[in-house]
């Protein structure tokens, strides 16, 4: 972000900021539960936490659920860093209104807390990354924390599953015998909330081995949408996955199926798209050769004389209504891409098969989105999106309501770099409680994860 931008917004109070965009905003909303009775501004301005944690509008208040390097309570070990990706399941029964949290830990090798190795949910010995399971009282004590699963690599995102389970992520595509791992990886998992070892440890395979981010589940047909973050040329793919035991339930997804990848007839990168509203009617889903990207990254292989539609960044996905939306979170000529922007929603609509582009971010407007690197997000019940900031400078969450109106909800505190050279850790894994009551967010770094409560009704 420009120093120009970061001044505005500071002399803003981050409240309030006119978003400047292309496209209906109103139209990512769309036929979710969210797109009714949404306010047209935030809750007002961020004020500043004694405690030099977490600053939240008046009348918000936070608990801090668990810090990375504190002990589990399960006894396996202590927390673990780069806390990532998460999401919220309903209590199980006799939780009397309590909710379990599923949190991804993006590490890599030399990672600060490893996920400790628990027999029977280590995939492969070498990797530091895994989920963690939080069980949470009506009042959001921490009643356990477990490891969910361990032994993976850069677990970034992912998603829920009708079934109430997680589908955790490798944003990697590391094989065995690179650095210290014993597998390949660059796999989905799934992960039980109430109880792992129902899962595991085991790589669904026939999902593909790419650098993947997240995913979203059709409901009605259980078809699986991912999309894939590459770093670089070519970029990321966006993929469906045909289960062969569609809304089977829990374990199902190991049966296999095909993965093919998204085809935009003439379009061979996303970012040349710049006009909102821009639809193609009957796009192509090509079956991918090697899912198992044996000898070639999926990415290069080769689709035949149309070739495959890239796009950078290919990050958030969701599905709300009938169709499933994805995120391109910026496009950079400098990196390769075709176009520059600022990021982008698109609408795919699987009866149809018809793909949208919903709204389209600068870069000739003087005013973006109120943050850089926008990069989790998830559906508020009370307020549209909310936007977890990966960039430089004090890291924020932003709410966006549907009337494209952009409001600071929580500002980061935890400065792990020095007065001189300050840095902030990213906000990531926001998701809301099954009964919209409680905000869960993750700051990156130093792994923490904190429930934020208040007057989400207004």
């Amino acid at each position: 972000m420009s120093a120009t931008r970061r001044q505005m917004l500071t002399r803003a109070g981050a409240l309030g900021v006119s978003l400047a965009f292309s496209g209906n905003v109103t139209e990512v909303f769309a036929g979710t539960a969210t797109a009714q009775g949404m306010g047209r501004r935030g809750y007002g301005p961020l004020v500043p936490d004694p405690a030099g944690l977490l600053d939240l509008p008046k009348g918000f208040r936070y608990k801090v659920l668990s810090k990375e390097g504190d002990p589990l309570p399960s006894g396996e070990g202590r927390v673990p860093s780069n806390c990532d990706g998460m999401a919220a399941f309903p209590g199980s029964p006799g939780s009397h209104g309590g909710t379990y949290l599923v949190r991804n830990h993006e590490n890599r090798t030399g990672s600060r807390s490893a996920v400790p190795r628990v027999p029977d949910l280590t995939y492969d010995p070498g990797g530091e990354g895994g989920c963690t399971a939080l069980e949470l009282d009506r009042n959001n004590t921490v009643r356990s924390e477990r490891v969910a699963i361990a032994g993976t690599s850069t677990n970034c995102a992912g998603g829920h599953t009708p079934w109430n389970t997680w589908l955790t992520c490798e944003e990697t595509e590391f094989r065995a015998g690179d650095e210290n791992y014993t597998k390949d990886h660059g796999f989905i998992f799934e992960v039980d909330p109430y109880d792992p070892r129902r899962t595991g440890a085991v790589p669904l395979t026939a999902m593909g081995r790419f650098q993947h981010e997240a995913i979203a589940v059709d409901p009605g047909t259980g078809t699986v949408y991912e999309t894939e973050d590459a770093f670089e040329k070519p970029f990321g793919l966006f993929y469906r996955f045909l289960p062969k035991k569609p809304m089977g339930g829990r374990g199902s997804l190991r049966a296999g199926g095909r993965l093919q990848a998204l085809r935009v007839p003439g379009v061979p990168d996303l970012s040349t798209i710049q006009e909102p509203g821009t639809t193609f009617d009957r796009v192509e889903w090509v079956d991918v050769p090697d899912p198992l990207a044996r000898e070639t990254p999926i990415r290069f292989q080769d689709f035949g004389p149309q070739g495959i539609t890239h796009a950078q960044k290919l990050e958030g996905c969701y599905w709300g209504g009938c169709c499933v939306y994805f995120v391109s979170s910026f496009a950079h000529r400098a990196d390769g891409s075709a176009a520059d922007h600022y990021g982008q929603v698109w609408k795919y609509d699987p009866k149809r098969r018809r793909l949208t582009q919903v709204v389209v971010f600068g870069p000739d407007t003087d005013l973006q989105l109120p943050g850089e690197s926008p990069d989790n997000i998830c559906l508020a019940p009370s307020g549209g999106l909310m936007v977890c900031e990966d960039g430089e400078g004090a890291q924020h969450v932003f709410g966006l309501t549907r009337h494209g109106e952009v409001y600071a909800m929580a500002r980061g505190r935890q400065n792990i770099g020095t007065p001189q050279k300050p840095e902030w850790g990213e906000f990531a894994g926001v998701t809301f409680s099954p009964d919209h009551r409680t905000m869960y967010v993750n700051c990156y770094t130093p792994g923490t994860t904190f429930a934020v409560t208040g007057p989400w009704q207004h």
